[in-house]
């Protein structure tokens, strides 16, 4: 078999009808296109989403919220998910992500809230604590440090 010799497989390419070629083809005049008007014409046709002069969708529903770009987010854990550690260790935010506490740290770091428990003396080291969760640490004869 030769490049020359290849050739498409039978009835798997089919021919573009060729309209506006005289009225006795049948496809002639207008070409399908019918009569005079704004869909006739090159180009032709309302915009996308025109609604024929109706108030279109997207301006009828209200408009809500904001985005605050002041916001600060932070990657959020309790002091019960720190019972995981042997005591005396420092837990750190990349050390919460090894062992597969975060899934991610956000962008303002972490953040300690104080539900749960703490038996343990941890050296606790993030960017936010909760009130509850300093009290809950230093109970528990750890320390906390802010990043």
């Amino acid at each position: 078999m030769k490049m020359q010799e290849l050739s498409p497989a039978p009835n798997s390419k089919k021919g573009v009808k060729r309209v506006g070629r005289g009225l006795g083809s049948g496809r002639g005049k207008t070409s399908c296109r019918g009569e005079n008007g704004q869909n006739k014409r090159s180009g032709g046709g309302p915009r996308p989403l025109f609604e024929g002069g109706q108030m279109p969708l997207m301006r009828r529903l209200p408009k809500r919220g904001f985005h605050n770009m002041f916001e600060k987010i932070y990657s959020i854990i309790n002091v019960s998910d720190l019972e995981v550690f042997d005591e005396g260790t420092v837990v750190t935010a990349e050390l919460l992500k090894q062992k597969r506490i975060l899934n991610k740290i956000e962008k303002d770091g972490v953040k300690v809230l104080g539900n749960g428990n703490l038996t343990k003396k941890l050296t606790v080291k993030a960017n936010k604590f909760s009130s509850a969760a300093v009290d809950k640490i230093t109970k528990a004869g750890g320390s906390i440090e802010e990043a």
